[in-house]
């Protein structure tokens, strides 16, 4: 048998150098986390990687690990040029839809950055309506490495106020489905009933069930 080939690794950040070459090195990457969940906000950060620099172990956060991830916010955190993390409610999700909530997210993300980007690279194929030039790239943050760090940095962000919530609302086991729509996830709804920060939105065919809806 003819040995397999060992699959290659793509470049993140040669994706990002060849932007770079024409345009400023003010580059700047967007990605959310927590659009899916049936509670807690949506996450969103913004990046400015440092220039001619790189992070090695920087990917799209869902292939890494939680440990991996941890380690990486902390370089990423120390070493970007600028980074802002911002979240959109459950009630603001409730109020707008999930979409358009992320879109605020984002929007605030960039807007809390100390630098003002040059050209926004957005993980997706809606525009956030940033008011900067903005490039889409679907499957973004397995392609850009700055849209691949702010997927680190969302995820973690959203992570570690979950488990924050585990502990306000230890009946959910918000630490182990990170709010997701898990069968566990929905045991514990059917024995507790939603808190405040579940999404009602999301949780209409559920109520339905019920006998809520």
């Amino acid at each position: 048998m003819r040995a397999s080939q060992p699959v290659e690794k793509p470049d993140l950040y040669a994706f990002d150098r060849e932007i770079l070459s024409t345009t400023s090195d003010l580059l700047c990457g967007v990605d959310e986390a927590g659009r899916g969940p049936l509670a807690g906000p949506v996450y969103a950060a913004a990046v400015i990687l440092p220039s001619g620099e790189e992070i090695p172990g920087v990917n799209d956060s869902k292939k890494l690990s939680e440990k991996r991830r941890e380690q990486l916010y902390q370089e990423i955190t120390q070493r970007a040029l600028d980074w802002h993390v911002a979240t959109a409610s459950v009630e603001e999700i409730d109020r707008f839809n999930i979409l358009q909530a992320t879109f605020l997210a984002m929007r605030r993300a960039v807007e809390g950055l100390k630098y003002t980007p040059h050209l926004v690279l957005v993980d997706g194929n809606r525009d956030p309506g940033l008011g900067l030039p903005t490039r889409l790239v679907v499957g973004g943050d397995a392609k850009s490495a700055s849209i691949a760090a702010a997927s680190i940095l969302a995820k973690v962000s959203r992570d570690r106020y979950l488990r924050q919530l585990a502990e306000q609302y230890p009946q959910y086991a918000f630490e182990k489905h990170k709010g997701y729509g898990t069968q566990l996830h929905y045991q514990r709804l059917d024995d507790y009933d939603p808190c405040p920060e579940h999404r009602r939105t999301f949780l209409k065919k559920w109520m339905e069930g019920k006998g809520n809806g």
